[in-house]
């Protein structure tokens, strides 16, 4: 994804003179030939995180499309501030694209991870957010996002499903559960084939979207409406219950439970450990996604 992403805003800078590229050291390399074709549209500040959003925030405001690029930690939470002022604030547009997702890095420590990125974006409004689950889906978000004006996040991953899936505003529905099934699982990003493995034996709706802000609360109402039951398991690849509020105003109308899985919120991972070890401790493997929707399921 993070090969991807910068061959894709690159071609972008060649046809388009608002896109700029704002840069925290990392990454730099990658775009070392963008900046000797664009002079002055390649903008490394060094290893200053709220420089970083701020000069985006100022090349917003003179008509640029600035595309800010870091390890999710040093992109969302450590220059908190700026980004909820020197963007939103001041209403001005972005692209952010993070790596390192929640534990991609696990083993530089917890410094270099993020699994409450999107829950913190989730506190500001206006925002468009992106968990792409495929390299492919990638190009799609960043060919909605270039061309406009609004503040969007994508958060590239190193893990990532077979095949992509459209990038749009709706819910894809992979399976289709029978008119008695028991609700709907909606599988984020990278989360979804392991969650087709997980639930293959279940009575189950599978839905998947890339696109997690804004949510598809119409898709979901319409899913859970031809289902047999409105239960809905929603699985992340950052913190737990990030969506949960978007369930809950999807079906404010009717009853229903929801469980969310994700990172865990209750206790810190701190052991350093490899990404699929992760995955294990916080129940995101297709064991444990397994174990979780048989338990919320079949009650």
């Amino acid at each position: 994804m993070r090969e991807t992403f910068a061959a894709t805003v690159s071609r972008a800078m060649d046809e388009d003179p608002r896109v700029a590229v704002v840069l925290a050291a990392i990454s730099a390399g990658m775009f070392r030939a963008s900046a000797a074709r664009h002079p002055g549209r390649v903008i490394d500040v060094g290893i200053r995180e709220q420089a970083m959003i701020g000069v985006a925030g100022g090349l917003a405001l003179t008509g640029m499309r600035p595309v800010v690029h870091s390890y999710a930690p040093f992109l969302v939470e450590r220059p908190f501030e700026q980004v909820k002022l020197d963007l939103g604030h001041q209403d001005a547009g972005a692209v952010l694209v993070s790596i390192g997702a929640s534990y991609d890095a696990s083993d530089a420590g917890r410094t270099h991870q993020a699994p409450g990125d999107v829950a913190l974006l989730d506190s500001l409004p206006g925002w468009t957010v992106y968990a792409p689950g495929h390299p492919d889906e990638v190009r799609g978000a960043l060919a909605a996002a270039l061309p406009g004006e609004h503040r969007v996040y994508v958060r590239l991953s190193e893990a990532a499903n077979r095949a992509p899936l459209p990038v749009g505003g709706r819910l894809s529905v992979l399976r289709t559960g029978s008119p008695r099934s028991a609700g709907v699982v909606v599988a984020v990003g990278p989360m979804l084939d392991r969650v087709l493995e997980a639930t293959a034996d279940l009575d189950v709706t599978v839905a998947y979207t890339a696109t997690v802000r804004p949510f598809d609360r119409e898709g979901l109402s319409a899913l859970t409406g031809a289902a047999g039951s409105a239960d809905v398991l929603v699985v992340e690849p950052y913190l737990r219950g990030t969506s949960a509020h978007e369930v809950a105003e999807a079906l404010a109308d009717r009853r229903h439970r929801q469980l969310g899985l994700g990172v865990a919120r209750d206790h810190e991972v701190r052991a350093y450990g490899t990404p699929a070890r992760h995955d294990r401790v916080h129940g995101l493997d297709p064991e444990g996604i397994a174990k979780a929707a048989r338990d919320f399921f079949l009650v």
